[in-house]
Formats: C-alpha cells, sequence, structure tokens
C-alpha cells in the first residue's frame, strides 16, 4: 500500500540497497498495511487473508519506491526523482492488487470479477489504495526532507563551531605571542642594564634567565595551562628579579591546593607580576613586597597579586598594552573572566583575576 519512512535521511554515499529492507521501513509499511486491512475490514474475508493481501501490495509498493529512490544514479533534468518514486508507487498498487489475488484465482481475473465478494475484495483494495497510497508516499518523502534540512543544519552548525574553536585558538595564540616578547625583551632589557654597569650580579642573573627560559620555554607555545605551572613560572621570575635587585625585593607565592589543576591562560598571572615589577616596584627608591596568592570560591578561582609599590597614581595612565592583551585572552577563552585593578592602602596596587574553576587537561 505504502512505504516508510527512511531511517538515514542524506543521501547515501554507495547504493545501500540494504536499507531496502531496514526494520524502521518494513515496520512502518506493516503498520500500515495492517491499518488499511482494519479500516477497510471485508466480513467476507478472513482477517488473516485480508491483512495478506494488504502486506503483500504494501511490501510491492516500498520494494518500487526503494528502487526508483536508488536507481538510476542520474535522471534527466526534466525529472524529479520524487515524481520518479510516486510513479512508482502507483504502478506498485494495481499489480500488488493482481499479485494478491492471482496467488488464489491462477491469474485468471474471470474468476475474480464473476465472484461478487471477490470482485468487491479486489475493487476495495484497488480503489483506495491508489487513492491513499502515492499520499502516504508523498508524506513520507516530506518527512525524508525535513530530517536531511535538520541533519544538514546539524553538520553546518558543527561544522561552524570548529570553525569558531580554530579561530579563537589562532587568537589566542597570536595574543599570546604578543605577550611573550613583551616578557622577554624587558628580562633581556634587565640584564644588559646590569651588564653595562659592570655589577658583579650580572652573571649570576644571567644564569637565572639561561635557567628560567630552559623551564618556560617548553609550554611557551601552549593555549592551555593550569594554576601550577603558571605558579612555577612566576616563582621563576621573581627569583631572577630577586637577585637583580636583593634589597629591594620581597615576595610570597601562595595557592590552595584544590587550585593547582585548575585551568589557568599560560603567562596570565606572569603578566599581573611582571606588570608588578615594572610599575610598581621599579619605580619605587625603597622598592616593595609583592604577595602571589591564588584561592578557589564558590566555583571561581581568584588570583591576586598585591604589591606594595608607588602605585597607581605613579605608574601611568591606563592598564598598558600588556593588561588589555589579558583581558582578550580571558574573554575568548572563558568568557566570563574578569580583571581588576585597584590601588592599595597605603601605597601599591592589586590586580585580582577571576575565572571559572575549570580543570585542566592531564
Amino acid at each position: 500500500m505504502s512505504t516508510s519512512i527512511i531511517d538515514n535521511p542524506g543521501p547515501p554515499a554507495s547504493p545501500g540497497w540494504w536499507r531496502l529492507v531496514a526494520w524502521p521501513r518494513l515496520g512502518f509499511t506493516l503498520l500500515v498495511a495492517l491499518a488499511f486491512a482494519l479500516v477497510f475490514d471485508r466480513s467476507t474475508t478472513p482477517m488473516l487473508v485480508w491483512f495478506m493481501r494488504t502486506a503483500t501490495i504494501a511490501l510491492l509498493a516500498l520494494l518500487l519506491f526503494g528502487v526508483f529512490e536508488q536507481w538510476p544514479r542520474r535522471l534527466p533534468r526534466w525529472l524529479a526523482r520524487w515524481v520518479l518514486q510516486l510513479i512508482g508507487v502507483l504502478v506498485a498498487i494495481p499489480i500488488g492488487v493482481l499479485l494478491a489475488y492471482g496467488v488464489r484465482s491462477g491469474a485468471d481475473m474471470r474468476a475474480i470479477l464473476a465472484d461478487p465478494a471477490q470482485r468487491a475484495g479486489f475493487y476495495g483494495l484497488l480503489g483506495p489504495g491508489v487513492l491513499f497510497a502515492p499520499w502516504i508516499a508523498f508524506g513520507v518523502m516530506v518527512r525524508q526532507r525535513e530530517a536531511l534540512a535538520r541533519h544538514q543544519a546539524l553538520s553546518f552548525q558543527l561544522e561552524r563551531s570548529e570553525l569558531e574553536r580554530q579561530a579563537v585558538d589562532a587568537r589566542l595564540r597570536l595574543l599570546q605571542a604578543q605577550v611573550q616578547p613583551h616578557f622577554l625583551f624587558n628580562t633581556l632589557a634587565n640584564v644588559r642594564a646590569l651588564v653595562k654597569a659592570g655589577s658583579p650580579q650580572a652573571p649570576a642573573v644571567l644564569d637565572s634567565l639561561i635557567a628560567y627560559l630552559r623551564a618556560a620555554m617548553p609550554g611557551l607555545g601552549d593555549t592551555a595551562g593550569t594554576v601550577a605551572r603558571e605558579l612555577g613560572l612566576v616563582r621563576a621570575y621573581l627569583d631572577l628579579m630577586h637577585m637583580r635587585m636583593p634589597d629591594r625585593l620581597q615576595f610570597s607565592v601562595h595557592a590552595d591546593v584544590e587550585a593547582l589543576e585548575l585551568r589557568c591562560p599560560p603567562m596570565a598571572l606572569l603578566t599581573l607580576v611582571e606588570n608588578a615589577v615594572r610599575h610598581g616596584i621599579d619605580p619605587s627608591e625603597e622598592g616593595g613586597r609583592i604577595d602571589v596568592s591564588v584561592t578557589v570560591r564558590e566555583g571561581r578561582c581568584l588570583a591576586r597579586v598585591l604589591d606594595t609599590g608607588v602605585g597607581l597614581q605613579e605608574s601611568g595612565q591606563g592598564t598598558g598594552t600588556g593588561l588589555e592583551t589579558l583581558r582578550e585572552r580571558l574573554r575568548l577563552e572563558f568568557g566570563e573572566a574578569q580583571l581588576r585593578l585597584a590601588g592599595s592602602t597605603p601605597h601599591g596596587a592589586c590586580a585580582e583575576l577571576e575565572f571559572p574553576a575549570q580543570r585542566g587537561l592531564a
């Protein structure tokens, strides 16, 4: 009587004749045949025989529907495949009716037409079949097209998400590349100043810089890091700065244990610490202290860099390229991250970095 919904809406990569006997198709077809047998019940014909006849017609319609769905592989421009499938269903109805009655009567049409009960059953299958089967097939094809459209929309959405993720990764790498030279050039400039001044600490500072770079360089290209890795870089950097100005810089680094494995953008804390040294401690005649702490509360990670340097008033206007770049990196990676910079009493500055507490990759 009819065909069924296709189980895979996408166009087959190969002929896919196995789909003609897929259970979703067969199940739907038999259900339609059963419904037709119940609605157009013939009291003079046993229900089982009547259902077998409707099932024969429905399965033949399913066969031709599936054949013309796959064959021929290419059609003329003036012939749409759905039209060919509807023609196949229409052709299947009379052939199926003949087969259903031919098994019992030996294909003797005169015997069928001569018997009023047989004749009523014959036309009772042929008429409604020709009338309803194409509409059922058409509804199935509409549903197939809707499923195909949803499938394609989902594929496009997934592809777009992947392209957006790649664009974000590229943007993060670009911003990170802007941060790395900023830090390295400033550190090298400090070493150069010690060398020009003839400071006896210059070789030790240079050795510390080499040790720091040896530890830091393998992770500089990463777009994902952890708090533990970032704190390691911060300690190495502060050790380096302490060797450069031992009498003017003291520091402490502390973090909650549960914060160590959380995600943290590479060079994020280091940017804040370097900013505190450059704009807070260096300009101060007395130097100062830098306290770095990382805590976790209510699903958020809070990183604080507090310095007792000259403060925001004396460090110039604006937040600088490094902090603006860091804000952009945080926005791209977390979305809901915050970077706050405020003065500290009696002098100094406090930079706070807040972002979702997410575990980093192992």
